[in-house]
């Protein structure tokens, strides 16, 4: 009896336990607290994001001038008391360095620095800060991509949640019937086939919950990728901001709406960045005709006519054979190649703006064909369905029709709100920026 209330026990709590763990492990999100976390959290966007300072890492390196070379050469190592023959040139000997130290000790010792021409330097700082521009345009535009994906991803478990929604409450209405019809069947008032065709109804509709089951989860395994949640962890969507307000389209000009998409898509501005960087690597390339100078002072102590010899100099290239002529010629050809890349991009970009709005005029001139209360007339109508086929007022065949009829319905609706949710996003990821803040 002891073991019998030991197992019980210890099956309640595990029950209890696995029920808590479970309420834990799900995520209850709204659109906008999915967004924020989506912003803060997502693993792409924050290695993106770091490769901005990283770019700007490089120009600073590029504002750091060369170091100065220091050599110290000629160091006699072996030596007798005094020197190789005992004098220098005019019959004496090096004195001492300091004290008794370096006596007869040879030694020379130079600086160098090289001193960038024509602009170098601060040519090179131009391109860097053109590529941290590219840098933080490179991010906005992974940000456009996954905000797209993300987006649509929400919508899609929205729909999907509605969706099984629907499907439960469809189910849970023929369930009943069914368990109204067996007792009738058991009784001999309604044939076996009635009884048959009901469940028939019932178990098409499960299965129907069943892939939406699977497809939900596959929704939430990319959301919860985006959002970086924990793999067991179950995300849900509150039902609001699935419906878009459409009228605030009707303020909207193509017009104007063009020009911000040449100032916000980051794509473009990539392109005119690529474009300026390589006006600038063609100045940086066509100064490098002008050699580097670098500067010396040298020292030599018992090396020359004196004993302690200083003296300046310098070096450059000469320009006879190399004067940069093919890396000039490099870089004036992919400057003209970027002017030809950012005017295509530019009409590429009117063409996506002009085709993805009038899908999205298509999606919202379906939607307002549809009466406001066409959804609720629905509902009533299914109400009475049901009251109605309890009553035996209709037959089956109508009952299960117009079952099939409102569902058809209800999910031509509910597409179509998705359509316009998705078709949204895709002119907000064209024109890229967002339609309504």
């Amino acid at each position: 009896m002891d073991i019998t209330k030991c197992l019980f026990a210890g099956l309640l709590l595990l029950y209890f336990s696995l029920s808590t763990t479970q309420a834990q492990d799900t995520i209850r999100l709204s659109r906008q607290e999915s967004e924020v976390r989506f912003l803060s959290k997502n693993l792409l966007l924050l290695a993106e994001k770091l490769k901005i300072p990283q770019a700007e890492a490089l120009t600073l390196q590029a504002k750091l001038w060369p170091n100065p070379t220091l050599e110290i050469d000629e160091i006699n190592i072996g030596t007798t008391a005094n020197g190789l023959n005992g004098t220098g040139y005019f019959g004496e000997g090096l004195p001492p360095i300091a004290g008794n130290f370096g006596k007869n000790q040879q030694i020379s010792a130079s600086i160098e620095q090289l001193v960038l021409t024509a602009g170098k330097r601060k040519k090179l700082i131009a391109l860097e800060e053109v590529n941290e521009s590219m840098a933080e345009a490179y991010f906005q535009e992974l940000l456009r991509s996954l905000k797209l994906e993300f987006r649509n991803s929400l919508s899609d478990l929205q729909y999907l949640q509605y969706s099984k929604n629907l499907h439960l409450a469809q189910l849970k209405s023929i369930e009943q019937l069914s368990t109204a019809y067996l007792k009738q069947v058991q009784q001999g008032n309604v044939s076996q086939g009635e009884y048959i065709r009901l469940k028939a109804a019932e178990l098409e509709i499960a299965k129907s919950i069943n892939d939406l089951d699977d497809e939900i989860i596959s929704k939430q395994k990319d959301l919860k990728l985006l959002l970086n949640l924990p793999p067991n962890a179950v995300l849900e969507l509150t039902e609001e901001n699935f419906e878009l307000d459409i009228s605030r389209f009707k303020q909207l000009s193509l017009g104007e709406l063009s020009e911000k998409a040449l100032e916000s898509r980051p794509d473009y501005k990539l392109e005119v960045l690529g474009q300026e960087y390589a006006q600038k690597n063609y100045l940086y390339e066509k100064a490098q005709r002008v050699p580097d100078i670098t500067f010396k002072a040298g020292y030599d102590r018992g090396g020359n006519f004196l004993y302690n010899f200083f003296g300046l100099g310098l070096s450059m290239d000469l320009p006879v054979f190399n004067r940069n002529q093919g890396a000039i010629k490099h870089a004036e050809y992919a400057l003209k190649t970027s002017e030809i890349l950012s005017q295509y991009k530019a009409e590429e970009i009117g063409n996506e703006l002009i085709l993805s709005w009038q899908e999205l005029q298509n999606s919202i001139a379906l939607y307002q064909k549809i009466d406001p209360d066409y959804e609720h007339t629905l509902d009533k109508l299914l109400e009475n369905y049901v009251s109605n086929f309890k009553k035996r007022d209709i037959d089956m065949l109508a009952f299960l029709d117009f079952m099939e009829a409102y569902l058809e319905n209800k999910t031509i609706i509910l597409e179509n709100k998705l359509d316009i949710q998705k078709k949204t996003e895709e002119f907000n990821y064209t024109l890229g920026t967002d339609l309504f803040n």
